[in-house]
């Protein structure tokens, strides 16, 4: 056994040491013989040591803990739960890197790239199935052809709501949004189709409409082949409308007198039309362009739609109406005139003028007679609660001021409240609210109650 004295055995060196670098500066901070250098090194080696376990609990718990360079913790929550993973964190689960965000928070599913990244013009790809050899590709919104048995199907929601609110511009918009193709003339048609079933107000606004779209969505051609389409079909027309004739003929001046059709539009069928109907509906254009040559549009052919007349003028077809009433006795004329008036707001007006001509009429015929129309008028509801009431109370408010042109006012007026009250015409409430006769008067004071008779 070789000893310290012997030659042949020597201290074994730092590297050869079996316990490596670690050992001997450990044995040699014992044995007190470190050196500033070794010290240096064994702090390096602990710091190094340490980064290394941080790395891995961060990649195991996907945490925000980090050392500082003493090699302290910092910047960590100590009481967030262990093992828990992020969705969203974009960290390194591997285990290897530095425990950043990948590329920078550039990478990843979803993402851009980082923020102020410029990105260039790549060239076309010729295997791209969207590649285009010309190199500009145009995208435009193709919007499919109106199949002809689908158009009347979405042309009459359009011109029954535009008969509710008026506004061209609005049909003009949802036309614009339609692929009508060769088939817009009919547009035209369908919508004259519909006016002629509904009332006067309808058929002047469809005129204005057609007014509105000559030269912007229909030309002059498009509308004159849809009247041409309009005469050949007035034998289906008056089956359902039989004043269709007189109404298309109005319907065609006023298309000429508004500039929508060509001024040589009747001359292409004289002598070429067979239809009876046709002929009628034609020559009903022809005398009213001639009654108004002097005039720009035929702007009363269809009157002023309800409420848009003044009250003057809706007065006056009152009056018109009531005495054409009393001189034919035809109480349905009588109550399509006043349909036609298309003013149910202001019925109150007709049952005041029937009253009044009542005051003022001489014997009992006029009074029976108002009474058996307004009684026709209560059954079909043309005259409301509502409007009864209110023209009465109206004769009563205004009784003192007719009793100066009529002196027996009130007297006939009780006895016409109690024949309406009889036939049911008006309501108990009603007549019970009508005045009594005014105070009697003496020939003079002190003449001993004599009364003036």
């Amino acid at each position: 056994r070789a000893t310290s004295c012997d030659p042949s055995w020597s201290q074994p060196s730092e590297a050869n040491h079996p316990y490596g670098d670690d050992d001997v500066l450990i044995e040699a901070e014992v044995n007190g013989n470190w050196t500033p250098q070794e010290k240096a090194l064994h702090e390096a080696r602990l710091k190094a040591k340490a980064k290394r376990r941080l790395r891995k609990s961060s990649s195991r718990n996907s945490t925000s803990e980090s050392f500082s360079e003493s090699g302290d913790l910092a910047g960590g929550d100590p009481h967030s739960p262990k093992g828990k993973v992020t969705t969203n964190d974009r960290k390194s689960r591997t285990g290897k890197g530095r425990g950043l965000p990948k590329k920078g928070g550039a990478g990843g599913k979803g993402v851009w790239g980082a923020a102020g990244m410029v990105y260039e013009d790549e060239e076309p790809d010729a295997r791209d199935p969207n590649y285009d050899e010309s190199g500009d590709t145009v995208y435009a919104t193709v919007v499919p052809e109106v199949d002809e048995r689908e158009l009347e199907k979405m042309v009459n929601p359009i011109v029954q709501e535009y008969f509710e609110h008026g506004d061209t511009k609005e049909v003009q918009m949802l036309l614009k949004g339609l692929n009508l193709g060769p088939h817009k003339y009919e547009f035209s048609s369908l919508a004259v189709s519909l006016s002629l079933e509904g009332k006067a107000s309808h058929r002047e606004l469809t005129s204005r409409l057609l007014s509105d779209l000559s030269g912007k969505v229909l030309s002059q051609s498009d509308m004159a082949r849809a009247f041409d389409k309009m005469l050949k079909e007035l034998p289906d027309l008056i089956l359902d409308t039989p004043e269709a004739p007189q109404m298309l003929g109005q319907f065609i001046a006023r298309a000429i007198a508004d500039h929508v059709l060509p001024m040589s539009f009747l001359d292409c069928y004289k002598g070429k039309v067979d239809c009876e109907h046709a002929r009628v509906a034609l020559d009903r254009a022809a005398v009213l362009l001639t009654m108004k040559r002097e005039m720009v549009r035929l702007d009363n052919v269809w009157g002023v739609g309800g409420g848009l007349r003044p009250v003057k003028h809706l007065v006056k077809e009152m009056n018109l109406l009531l005495k054409e009433y009393l001189t034919s006795g035809d109480v349905s004329e009588a109550e399509h005139c006043l349909r036609d008036l298309e003013v149910p707001h202001f019925h109150h007006e007709l049952v005041y003028e029937v009253v009044v001509m009542v005051l003022e009429s001489k014997g009992d015929t006029a009074s029976h007679m108002m009474i058996k129309l307004l009684q026709s008028f209560w059954k079909t509801g043309l005259i409301t609660v509502d409007q009864m009431n209110r023209g009465f109370q109206r004769v009563y408010d205004e009784l003192p001021e007719i009793n100066l042109d009529v002196p027996h006012a009130h007297s006939i007026m009780e006895t016409f409240v109690d024949l309406c009250y009889q036939e049911s015409v008006i309501t108990k409430q009603l007549r019970d609210a009508c005045p009594s006769r005014g105070r009697k008067r003496f020939v003079s004071e002190g003449d001993g109650g004599v009364i003036k008779n």
